[in-house]
């Protein structure tokens, strides 16, 4: 199998996930800024032009980095980082959903609106952007509070796929000027955490 890769969050996510695991896979880097990812041959393995693509051995493709990494923790479950019975998997679930739509989402949507790379994939709206500025303040206030409670990781004690989720956003909201407010302590340290792991750097 091959993971179809390339510098931008979410093959980010893919990557990190691996690191997390051990696992080490045949990965083929795609050049986005060359328009690699419009051309025919890719297209035929992800029709949106998207990046992170899982190409298995028979040739199943797999798109949408959640659903390469749920693919790689059942074929290797240990360590369990969509989480071990009911009550975890689904505070994991939820955890991982309101790090990608509440920070994730609004970072991303500052890039997508702002940066020239976009500006033939999208309709860019500078105003939308500036008011996502204002969002992303907003969301780190409301995480922090969340986090208040002293827990370690996202979802609780054990780091999950949800805090994957969260590096990739951490680093985004540095790219575009969005980070965590230095003022808000629990979140502050959260992010210093999943900094200090080996896979910061995958």
């Amino acid at each position: 199998m091959k993971v179809y890769n390339a510098d931008a969050p979410n093959p980010r996510r893919v990557r990190i996930f691996l690191a997390e695991k051990g696992l080490d896979t045949d990965r083929v880097d795609v050049d986005l800024s060359g328009g690699a990812t419009r051309t025919p041959e890719f297209l035929k393995r992800n029709s949106l032009g998207h990046v992170p693509v899982l190409e298995l051995d028979d040739g199943t493709l797999i798109t949408e980095s959640n659903a390469i990494c749920r693919y790689f923790e059942e074929i290797h479950p240990d360590p369990p980082l969509f989480g071990a019975g009911a009550r975890q998997k689904a505070l994991i679930e939820m955890w991982n959903r309101r790090i990608e739509f509440e920070l994730l989402m609004t970072v991303g949507a500052i890039a997508q609106h702002t940066f020239p790379f976009f500006s033939t994939r999208l309709r860019q709206v500078p105003a939308f952007a500036d008011a996502q500025r204002e969002t992303a303040r907003e969301k780190w206030i409301w995480l922090d509070g969340e986090m208040s409670d002293g827990r370690p990781y996202a979802a609780g004690d054990e780091f999950s796929v949800a805090d994957v989720t969260a590096m990739a956003a951490i680093q985004v909201s540095e790219f575009v000027d969005a980070q965590c407010p230095a003022d808000l302590p629990h979140v502050t340290a959260w992010a210093d955490r999943l900094r200090s792991r080996p896979s910061w750097s995958a």
